[in-house]
């Protein structure tokens, strides 16, 4: 089969290059030169593990191909994929779809006889029939081209995984013959019997917006569970675990911390809200989600604030992680980006590290000072700061840390260390939804000369 992925996003290039380890002949097209030259020299632009090898691989066995001209491979292509972005309006939140328009017109004028126009994009519910309608507006005479929804569900730092092995693939659309071309598309996954959910383009759409918001929601329902524990005394951890072994409830996405970030679900719970009020159907509940994330990300900020005493003028503070997540170079709508500026505008310098993120960051956060080792930012620090669970973070030597800064004060907003650990080596030790401990022996910060 012949496959072309239009946009090399993170979910093009991610899907294009797993579709050539099925098999398949993939052409990537962008319309970004820069892209395109960077990809065919073997740099990829995004940090995702794995990636970069299958890419390779894919390209030496001539089944994976990037470029800028998209009239040869339409021509060839029994399915094409519309993987460009749909970033939110800046004037309601809602995504943004003249990418996907502009797609699906210059794909229509070119096609020839049968094709399968994908949707991969994360749209809302409504834009495969839009699509339809451009497709029968610009189509040549003489080809036939139907429209299918087929949204991904991948994981940043974990998406070739995903790729390979889904809980499910969605196949959204009213021709059969076009449900029988992704089939074959997804062949080995069909033979390693992966659910197919064969349904409407329309509910197709709303799979992939409801599933989101679910698990935003249940992210923000354990941070305010972690409120409650910090304001009794409880153990936030203790009681996500407990709730996660009720197999209706379940343990993913249980983890208390600063809010979500990254590329999808605050993108996509904002959409599903405007969505929700253009069918005059409020999704009130992904609007108290909505909100109560973003006023997470402050209280973290005033949380090191108030660790600190009330105040942070002329301290020195050590932020470990920028990135959303560990394993992706991705800081969209990330908590740093709303901690380190909170910070700063308090008064503090602050010192940063991050594994893969910096370069990223550095586009949005301004007067940092960011250090190539992780131990650097705790020199004669004021105050560390955890905000991305790298592993490498976790295996740090504390120990080594806690003698090299001024005020052993740490806030650990992953809750990667234990308390108890913590208070042996003196610090002062913040972490979500647990009790504050403070050092051994003492009530006190214990000072360091």
């Amino acid at each position: 089969m012949n496959l072309t992925m239009v946009g090399t996003g993170y979910v093009g290039l991610v899907s294009g290059t797993c579709f050539a380890e099925f098999g398949i002949n993939v052409t990537c097209v962008d319309k970004d030169t820069g892209k395109i030259e960077s990809l065919n020299k073997g740099q990829i632009p995004i940090f995702e593990p794995g990636l970069e090898d299958l890419v390779e691989k894919q390209v030496k066995a001539g089944r994976l191909r990037f470029t800028t001209d998209i009239a040869d491979s339409i021509k060839e292509a029994d399915a094409v994929f519309i993987a460009v972005g749909t970033p939110p309006r800046e004037s309601d939140g809602h995504a943004d779809l003249k990418y996907v328009h502009a797609a699906a017109k210059e794909i229509a004028e070119l096609a020839e006889g049968y094709t399968v126009v994908v949707t991969k994009s994360t749209v809302p519910v409504g834009t495969a029939r839009e699509v339809e309608k451009i497709v029968a507006q610009y189509k040549k005479p003489d080809s036939v081209i139907d429209v299918c929804s087929n949204p991904e569900f991948l994981r940043e730092g974990a998406a070739v995984n995903d790729f390979m092995h889904p809980d499910r693939v969605v196949i959204g659309t009213d021709s059969m013959r076009a449900v029988e071309v992704l089939k074959e598309v997804y062949r080995p996954l069909y033979l390693n019997e992966t659910p197919m959910v064969i349904t409407t383009a329309e509910t197709s759409e709303i799979i992939k917006y409801a599933a989101n918001a679910f698990l935003a929601t249940k992210i923000t329902f354990i941070n305010e569970i972690a409120n409650l524990c910090e304001a009794s005394g409880a153990n936030v951890q203790h009681v996500a675990k407990a709730i996660g072994l009720d197999g209706r409830i379940g343990s993913k996405f249980l983890h208390a911390g600063p809010g979500y970030g990254g590329s999808c679900f605050p993108k996509d719970t904002l959409a599903l809200t405007q969505t929700g009020k253009s069918l005059s159907v409020p999704q009130t509940i992904v609007e108290a989600v909505v909100e109560a994330n973003k006023n997470r990300q402050v209280q973290m900020a005033e949380r090191v604030i108030t660790a600190c005493g009330g105040s942070v003028k002329g301290m020195k503070i050590g932020v470990l992680g920028v990135a959303f997540k560990p394993n992706t170079d991705d800081v969209r709508d990330a908590p740093a980006l709303v901690v380190i500026p909170t910070l700063q505008q308090a008064g503090a310098e602050v010192f940063a590290h991050d594994p893969a993120a910096q370069e990223a960051a550095e586009k949005h956060l301004k007067n940092v000072n960011w250090v190539k080792d992780p131990y650097d930012v705790s020199k004669e620090a004021d105050a560390l700061v955890i905000i991305t669970e790298w592993n490498e973070y976790r295996a740090l030597d504390m120990s080594q840390i806690a003698d090299q800064m001024k005020v052993r004060r740490l806030v650990d907003m992953r809750n990667i260390y234990k308390p108890q650990d913590m208070r042996g080596l003196g610090f002062h030790y913040v972490s979500i939804g647990r009790p504050e401990v403070s050092p051994k022996g003492s009530a006190k910060l214990k000072q360091v000369s």
